[in-house]
């Protein structure tokens, strides 16, 4: 039997050691809402955290040429805060933030000489964009057998921010608002560190408006700022998670998500006068699965350690490749409230993109690294 004692360090493993791999999963999933603070038994619970991701993706071939151009892929910043309120001992609701979606790319000149030379030219210096999620999740729990059935469900609010330069000018498209909702089903038995939980997570279609500033050197007849618009969509999931004691101070845990990476065929936008155009992905769906072990090495501290795989959702109009993930993870009491800390490290198989198959130019990438840090505090009373 697991200790009723030692369930509360050993619980929080999964929050401190699986933020960092989740950070660079696979497509451009970034963030994931903390609605696990539904499973606290207290009257309030806060959390607030942060992660750091710093990827090293570059080209090690661009059209048949060794390339000299730096890592293309820029680090980022995923902000995660959750508060929960229980208003009786069956009903409560937790209120979320995070990123959920984004990606950020610069590259450098011999990227942006191919792509100058690809129909129609552009000369990509830089790609990027965010999303933002705030959403509100409910929980009606009740006994069941030893441990309690929760009922999970809410929405949320998702906003879309993309700026692309290029030789041409600079796109930006933004969309304020697109809605989306989540439905799941859990059980668990604190005495025992089980849980169990299936969630699922609708696509948001996103309508974005903006406008596109001209570069004066290239379309010096082209007036100087005209409207834009943009449409596409992100991802639905759905993700099975499973943990339990096994031993006094011994805890494993997994996890399998789908992520519908395949409905991201085109991100498709207009500019006045230069017509319709498309940034090409044409994904794959996605598959993630996890799997760590973690103990309980004193009152105050319990630690973890976990694998992730990734499958890479690139069909060859760009490299997205699979991606395995080792982290670590600690759990510590101090003050009044746990801190959370992790860290891991991300091994990017290599990968290839080709004209035939939707990219502006060809390209090759050997085997790149990615690192992640996080850092979050929970308190409750």
């Amino acid at each position: 039997m697991v200790s009723k004692f030692i369930t509360r360090g050993l619980l929080a493993l999964t929050a401190a050691g699986l933020g960092q791999t989740q950070a660079h999963a696979g497509g451009f999933s970034w963030g994931e809402a903390s609605t696990d603070i539904l499973y606290e038994r207290s009257n309030v619970a806060a959390e607030a955290g942060v992660i750091y991701v710093n990827p090293h993706r570059k080209f090690d071939t661009i059209n048949g040429v060794s390339s000299s151009d730096s890592r293309f892929s820029q680090d980022y910043f995923i902000p995660d805060v959750a508060v929960m309120g229980r208003l009786s001992d069956m009903f409560a609701c937790a209120f979320t933030y995070t990123r959920p979606f984004g990606g950020d790319s610069k590259y450098g000149s011999q990227a942006q000489a191919a792509d100058a030379a690809a129909t129609p030219p552009t000369a990509y210096s830089s790609k990027k964009f965010h999303t933002n999620e705030y959403g509100a999740t409910c929980d009606v729990s009740f006994e069941l057998g030893k441990g309690r059935l929760h009922l999970l469900g809410g929405g949320f609010m998702q906003d879309f921010d993309y700026e692309a330069v290029a030789n041409i000018g600079t796109l930006r498209l933004q969309d304020d608002s697109a809605f989306g909702y989540r439905l799941g089903i859990g059980y668990d038995i604190p005495e025992y560190a089980l849980r169990a939980q299936l969630m699922y997570r609708s696509e948001v279609k996103h309508e974005a408006d903006g406008d596109f500033t001209r570069n004066p050197a290239v379309l010096p007849a082209f007036p100087a700022v005209v409207d834009a618009s943009g449409y596409g969509t992100l991802p639905q999931s759905l993700k099975l998670n499973l943990q339990s004691g096994i031993a006094p101070g011994w805890l494993v845990y997994g996890s399998v998500e789908w992520t519908d990476w395949s409905v991201l065929k085109t991100l498709n936008y207009n500019i006045n006068i230069l017509g319709d155009r498309q940034d090409v992905y044409n994904w794959r769906d996605g598959w993630t699965i996890t799997g760590g072990v973690g103990h309980k090495f004193t009152d105050k501290v319990a630690g973890t350690l976990n694998v992730r795989w990734d499958k890479g959702v690139g069909s060859g109009a760009d490299i997205m490749t699979d991606t395995w993930t080792v982290g670590v993870g600690a759990a510590i009491d101090c003050g009044p409230g746990q801190l959370r800390v992790g860290g891991g490290v991300s091994y990017l198989t290599s990968g290839s993109q080709s004209t035939a198959k939707g990219a502006n130019f060809n390209a090759t990438a050997d085997g790149d690294w990615a690192y992640a840090l996080t850092a979050s505090y929970n308190v409750k009373f």
